[in-house]
């Protein structure tokens, strides 16, 4: 198991810091390889510069400023994003990650004539962990639509191999959480942890050999 790990979270020790930790300790427990993009601690740039832009189409050039990213993102079979939910979505750093790294050619497939849609490009990736916490109260957060949660479980989703696994665990009312809440949030992050490291399923849903 080669699990890349999206961290995104602007202040060390955190609550966050909290999740990801756990989410490591899970899978280095069980002997998977990780890797860990900390978007603030390395300044990631979250920007799509005019250059980007104008040779977004032109692969494989248009990985070269985020090669590093790409790399990982090849390389892993799990991806797990651990983010702080702010105005009901994805902080600008992680957008902005998604943006400049989840590329044509890399991420999914132009289409090929008019009126095709884009082709899934991860279908090396078969499992996908979402890890966030939330200011709002469950019920306003899909009240809003939860649209950070469908950016990646549907949309990033849609990109990885058929029947990919999918955890999805958050915490909300952050801002009144209490020790006890935040200690339980910790074990529900652990177990579904432990269930994204479990086997995964080939498109027929047999056991993965």
């Amino acid at each position: 198991m080669r699990a890349l790990v999206v961290y995104c979270h602007p202040k060390e020790g955190s609550f966050a810091s909290a999740v990801r930790d756990t989410v490591l300790d899970r899978l280095q427990s069980s002997g998977a390889h990780t890797r860990v993009r900390d978007l603030y601690a390395e300044g990631f740039q979250p920007v799509l510069t005019p250059s980007e832009w104008t040779d977004y189409l032109d692969a494989p050039a248009n990985r070269a400023p985020v090669e590093d990213h790409v790399t990982d993102l090849e390389w892993c079979d799990t991806l797990i994003f651990i983010y702080p939910t702010w105005w009901y979505g994805l902080p600008a750093m992680l957008k902005g990650w998604l943006d400049r790294v989840l590329l044509p050619e890399v991420a999914f497939l132009m289409p090929k004539s008019e009126g095709e849609t884009i082709r899934p490009g991860l279908h090396h990736i078969e499992r996908m962990g979402v890890f966030t916490t939330c200011g709002a109260s469950w019920w306003l957060t899909r009240l809003v639509g939860a649209p950070g949660r469908r950016t990646l479980l549907r949309g990033v989703g849609f990109l990885l191999k058929p029947r990919a696994k999918k955890v999805f665990a958050a915490t909300y009312l952050m801002d009144s959480a209490g020790p006890e809440a935040l200690k339980k949030h910790l074990v529900t992050v652990a177990t579904k942890t432990d269930k994204l490291i479990g086997p995964s399923t080939n498109p027929e849903g047999a056991p993965a050999q």
